[in-house]
């Protein structure tokens, strides 16, 4: 192992340690590209859309400085992009810009990398530096993988129910490279692995190998059937998957501006505008009653749905994530169901077997179909909405170092023994935060607790270090979708610490663990209102 470490090191030596600013004069660039500075707000979701070229324009909306420098240099882990200022992975950008149509993936990363270098002035250079992180080996005995005569699909995943009611992950991995398992092992595991994964088997070529695991929130529910990720990956593969503090190539940030230089005068005239947003074909029918719901927006354009109801159509295409964030609904919404077919090329781009759909443009298009095929009409207009307040109550957080990066992440510190186990799922560490940050995102750290912005009220001041540890909502006794207006249950509306399944609810842990307490308050924000919709289609 030691021996297998130090090839690695040597050949993480001979990367080139140079500042990339310098490089970039004579590579591609984008005929013109605007930049904008996005304002901070209670987004529910943030992270970053696009990255497709369509007519001529390649947008990226919503993204942080990490998500730029990760996008244009084709890095696969953010936790490799490694020092920068304290709001590297906080401020938020839009870039919309004009390029050749047609022009290839690989040029398209050259020329935002050059962007970069000029509209924010970003240096960065290759480094090794021993980071946590998980290896993948040879196990004892001989591996188990078949081999592959070349590059194939790589790997194809769906869920299927267990006799004991939970889900296992199924997999098919056909002309698989250690190397690309070891990117993809990540994605594919979840919450498992916290950490970048190294490829040190010493396996070349293509290989075919089946997996079958157990999500990790329902692992502890599994009993004797669960199958972790580290078990599948030893009794399946034949090899070995561990936790260590191992050499990484990593990406350095040695300066960047927070401010991009301004946009030329006149630039949006002529960067071409997006494709329209329709589909080009959509077929949409009622269901039958009992159909089970089904709904998918898929890699290349597609969108595939059966049994789904218009309240689920309006949640998904409106971004709406609670029943009170939604007004004058007729009874019908919940109850008719519709089967849907619709495919887009505009939202598409890349190469041919492995196209890029643009998210944003596909909700949009979803919208313009309901508007047209159902004859809705809406409006936004400001109403009380049951929301949670952060207070404080004896606060036990530590005061930050300012020049950290502000963010969160899954899983324990460096320096941190992972809590989480079958119950206690979620252990999120929070790094120079304030507490007007942390009512921002708390939608994002505890999914399926809060479900609209939290506003802050606790008059704390400066930045905090802290972790919280506490269970998925799925796993506490009641599930979702107890509390008003759709969040999960607070203090004294539904499972505390007392849980029979000793479950730690997020307001038990934000109270006992930070001191601090969620309150839920009436306050005005703007809900979608529906003035009239039909409940039958129009003609296909």
């Amino acid at each position: 192992m030691v021996r297998q470490i130090c090839a690695a090191v040597a050949v993480v030596a001979l990367l080139p340690v140079a500042g990339y600013a310098q490089t970039q004069q004579n590579s591609p660039k984008f005929d013109v590209a605007d930049v904008h500075q996005r304002a901070h707000s209670n987004n529910q979701a943030p992270s970053m859309t696009g990255g497709v070229l369509r007519g001529g324009r390649y947008d990226l909306r919503n993204a942080t400085m990490v998500d730029l420098i990760a996008t244009a240099y084709g890095i696969t882990d953010a936790d490799l992009v490694v020092g920068g200022p304290n709001w590297l992975e906080r401020d938020r950008f839009d870039i919309a810009a004009k390029a050749p149509d047609g022009t290839s993936p690989d040029t398209l990363k050259l020329m935002l990398q050059s962007m970069l270098a000029e509209r924010f002035k970003l240096a960065l250079h290759k480094d090794s530096r021993p980071m946590p992180g998980y290896v993948l080996t040879l196990g004892k005995d001989k591996h188990k993988l078949k081999e592959a005569a070349g590059p194939g699909a790589g790997c194809q995943g769906r869920g299927e129910p267990q006799a004991n009611g939970l889900p296992m992950l199924v997999g098919s991995c056909k002309g698989m490279s250690m190397e690309l398992f070891v990117r993809q092992l990540r994605g594919i595991a979840g919450p498992y692995l916290t950490s970048p994964v190294q490829d040190l088997t010493g396996l070349k070529g293509y290989w075919d190998f089946d997996i079958r695991f157990t999500p990790f929130a329902v692992l502890g529910r599994a009993g004797s059937d669960g199958i972790s990720i580290f078990t599948m990956v030893e009794q399946q593969l034949g090899l070995k998957l561990e936790q260590q503090r191992v050499p990484t190539p990593v990406y350095v940030v040695d300066s960047v501006n927070q401010k991009p230089t301004d946009n030329p005068s006149g630039i949006a005239a002529s960067i071409p505008a997006p494709p329209p947003m329709e589909f080009d074909v959509a077929e949409v029918k009622l269901s039958p009653p009992d159909a089970q719901p089904n709904l998918r927006l898929m890699p290349g354009g597609r969108i595939e749905a059966n049994g789904v109801t218009m309240k689920m159509f309006i949640q998904l295409a409106w971004d709406i994530n609670t029943d009170e964030m939604l007004v004058g609904a007729p009874k019908w919404f919940d109850e008719t169901r519709y089967s849907l077919v619709a495919k887009t090329s505009t939202a598409v781009s890349g190469p041919a077997n492995n196209p890029s759909a643009d998210i944003d443009d596909l909700k949009a298009m979803l919208r313009a179909l309901i508007v047209e095929r159902f004859k809705l009409k809406s409006h936004y207009e400001d109403r009380p909405v049951t929301a949670y307040t952060l207070l404080t109550d004896r606060p036990k957080m530590a005061k930050a170092d300012p020049s950290n990066r502000t963010g969160f992440k899954e899983g324990p510190a460096p320096d941190q023994k992972d809590q989480r186990n079958a119950i206690l799922g979620r252990m999120v560490t929070v790094k120079n935060m304030t507490m007007a940050q942390l009512a921002e995102d708390l939608p994002r750290m505890a999914n399926g607790y809060v479900r609209v912005p939290v506003e802050d009220k606790t008059g704390l001041e400066g930045s905090y270090d802290f972790t919280i540890t506490f269970t998925p909502i799925g796993l506490l006794n009641g599930g979702p979708g107890r509390g008003r207006g759709g969040d999960a249950p607070g203090p004294g509306a539904g499972p505390e610490a007392s849980d029979p399944t000793g479950g730690v609810s997020l307001f038990d842990a934000v109270n006992k663990q930070l001191g601090l307490k969620l309150e839920m308050r009436k306050r005005p924000m703007p809900v979608l209102v529906i003035d009239s919709v039909q409940e039958k289609p129009t003609d296909n």
